[in-house]
């Protein structure tokens, strides 16, 4: 065991461990071993026993675990934990929940003693158990390789270690273990693996199938930790987050391989969901959907999140509803008449000016991208500043010398302008046909001419300075 704790860089010396130790054979075990341990590296070792509420015995487990530790001056721990109301409160099975509430109760004392190190006592069992669980559920590779030696402040110094290698141990030793009655029984999904498929197979199929297992699962660990790399690799390649949403460029994107697009998309889709286990391959597939192609598409994700294309990249984040604001304001021609025309408020403190210009005096179209020229005497009804709405149009020059009507939805895609955006531009409209998209194109059948008698002048401006938003040209 100590060869392996070394190969794997568990433990510098003089590093404080926090001790898991439940009273189980391997919890025990553990301690032991570590106590050995510290006599030829010095270490600060301190235990915490979890009550789980559960067993009717469980005052005698911690009472042993603390009889232990006071017997050899460590620190001793007690934790209660209520594993029933907490697997309600959070919909979750009592094992799930327990082992949320142990974790939980290591990861603060550690925290709490200033530990450098958790030690749990996870065994080569456990872990042939873990692949078993997971390969039967459709796990991907970092399923498959089982319990990790290591994971961040989290040890696991028995994993090199069979159950009967540790029961081998203690009984040489005469050391006396308490007996979990829950881990008797079937009613784990874990138990019914451990008693009955991996008996079978070790005694019908292959002998020191567990051993076998772990072999394998130290070698899919070292291929997921490259994978792991050249994911991160991937995304610093073709993702950038902005405001807690991921944007992926889909032409770079594109160059990686089928592998490293769902490990990306299912890392991304993880750090957004609460508890990072509701993403499903289906949900993958069809994220991956949405790089194929061209053109705005969307597609829902558990836990309130979405991924849209967006022409050149897919965002994947939180849902966003695309609600309509408000606006609707009407600009009529007695407004227009009157002196100094009419201004239109806009949400997010900008406005529209409009100004009516008799055509003599005005010898030059405007190029200003946010000054507009419109011929008036073209526009037979009040002119509306509003949002978008089903059977708008604009039209739009054919090139062959006519004027084509073209449908708003059509031209805001064809401009590339993204699904988010579409349904707050503020536009400037007649009925259904729209004069202008502001800061972007206005239609061509209201462009003045050299017959042009009155001029409808439009400007975007600031809503403060009454300066224009942008001086440049088209």
């Amino acid at each position: 065991m100590f060869s392996y704790l070394e190969r794997h860089q568990m433990i510098r010396p003089h590093d404080h461990v926090v001790l898991g130790v439940s009273g189980g054979a391997d919890s025990v075990c553990l301690l032991f071993l570590l106590l050995e341990y510290a006599g030829k590296v010095p270490l600060e070792l301190s235990v915490v026993h979890v009550d789980h509420g559960i067993r009717p015995d469980a005052a005698q487990d911690a009472a042993y675990v603390e009889k232990l530790c006071g017997e050899r001056n460590l620190p001793f721990y007690l934790v209660r934990a209520d594993v029933k109301g907490y697997a309600e409160r959070e919909k979750c099975s009592e094992e799930d929940a327990g082992r949320r509430l142990r974790y939980e109760a290591f990861c603060r004392t550690a925290e709490e003693t200033g530990a450098d190190r958790i030690a749990v006592a996870h065994n080569c069992n456990d872990r042939a158990e873990t692949m078993l669980f997971h390969l039967f559920r459709g796990s991907g590779l970092k399923g498959l390789c089982g319990i990790r030696p290591v994971r961040r402040e989290i040890i696991r110094p028995l994993l090199c270690l069979e159950r009967e290698e540790i029961e081998a141990y203690l009984t040489e030793r005469r050391i006396v273990w308490r007996t979990d009655s829950t881990n008797q029984t079937d009613a784990y999904a874990r138990n019914r693996i451990r008693h009955h498929i991996l008996p079978y197979v070790e005694q019908e199929i292959v002998q020191g199938c567990v051993s076998h297992m772990a072999r394998t699962a130290e070698l899919l660990a070292e291929t997921e930790e490259y994978m792991e790399q050249q994911t991160g690799r991937a995304g610093e390649e073709c993702v950038t987050e902005t405001e807690g949403r991921y944007e992926i460029s889909v032409e770079t994107f594109r160059e990686f391989p089928p592998v490293i697009q769902k490990r990306l998309l299912h890392l991304l889709a993880e750090k957004l969901s609460p508890t990072g286990k509701d993403i499903l391959a289906v949900h993958i597939e069809a994220v991956l959907s949405l790089f194929e192609g061209a053109g705005s598409r969307r597609v829902d994700l558990p836990m309130g999140m979405e991924a849209v294309r967006s022409f050149t990249k897919v965002i994947l984040g939180k849902c966003r509803k695309y609600e309509r604001s408000p606006l609707g304001y009407s600009v009529s021609r007695e407004q227009l008449a009157g002196d100094g025309g009419c201004r239109v408020a806009l949400e997010g403190g900008g406005a529209l000016e409009f100004t009516l210009i008799p055509g003599g005096q005005c010898e030059e179209v405007p190029r200003n991208r946010y000054t507009k020229w419109f011929d008036y005497d073209k526009i037979k009804e009040s002119v509306f500043v509003r949002y978008r709405e089903t059977g708008d149009y604009i039209s739009i020059a054919d090139g062959q010398g006519r004027i084509a009507h073209k449908s708003l939805k059509e031209h805001m895609i064809a401009e590339k302008i993204p699904r988010e955006r579409r349904e707050n531009i503020p536009l400037v409209a007649e009925g259904s046909h729209v004069l202008w998209v502001t800061g972007g194109r206005i239609s061509e059948y209201y462009k003045v001419d050299g017959n042009t008698k009155r001029i409808l002048q439009v400007q975007l401006k600031k809503g403060c300075t009454g300066s224009e938003t942008e001086d440049k040209n088209e």
